[in-house]
């Protein structure tokens, strides 16, 4: 028998909802002193080019301000990703958390498919189903490319290299923006899903009660 949510599990999660929230705000700050892609938007028609977020959306007082924001926002951000991913391997945790697809691609279709109401039956009961499993370990692989774009645009010169299979500082900056873009879609279905299952919103505050 396991709770459901254990404490590192739900402390990490409730730093991320404010750390996000201020993290995409204050780059959108940052995003306005040069509101463009470079080249390649004007090849591949990218859309924002050129958009100046609202106010209401952005953090911080210019740039100096919203940068100051963004790299304190981000290394929390980062420190607490390390947090849980020591916590969930060393626990074992992540067997039940992380998408694995010889067990989890089935289920991943007929969850999808029955929230589409083109299946009847729901996929057999399980701590997470396959779609879940799918959306958090993709919601993590994208923290990765926004840790990694960020570091490319944060030091062109000395990350230079690291820089290159993004396409160099504009193809960073458009990865790292339209990074932003997908987890704010992840943050929506998250929220949605929570509202469909309304108990998991309670097992993160309290962690729920043991089951197998």
């Amino acid at each position: 028998m396991r709770t459901p949510q254990p404490w590192p599990v739900r402390i990490t999660h409730w730093i991320n909802v404010p750390a996000l929230v201020l993290m995409a705000m204050s780059g959108l700050q940052i995003f306005i002193a040069y509101p463009h892609f470079g080249p390649a938007a004007n090849h591949w028609n990218l859309p924002f080019d050129g958009w100046i977020p609202p106010e209401s959306v952005r953090s911080g007082h210019g740039l100096a301000a919203g940068r100051g924001i963004h790299f304190l926002i981000g290394w929390l951000l980062v420190g607490n990703a390390v947090v849980y991913l020591v916590y969930v391997i060393a626990s074992g945790e992540y067997r039940r958390r992380f998408f694995w697809p010889p067990r989890d691609t089935r289920s991943l279709y007929q969850t999808a498919l029955h929230y589409l109401r083109i299946r009847r039956q729901p996929p057999t009961p399980s701590f997470y189903n396959g779609l879940q499993r799918a959306a958090y370990t993709s919601a993590m692989l994208l923290g990765i490319l926004e840790v990694w774009s960020g570091l490319v645009v944060y030091k062109p010169v000395q990350l230079h290299a690291l820089g290159i299979p993004l396409g160099g500082y504009d193809g960073a900056r458009t990865v790292h923006f339209f990074g932003l873009i997908a987890l704010v879609f992840f943050v929506i279905g998250h929220i949605v899903m929570v509202l469909l299952h309304p108990r998991s919103l309670g097992e993160m505050v309290t962690g729920g009660k043991p089951r197998e």
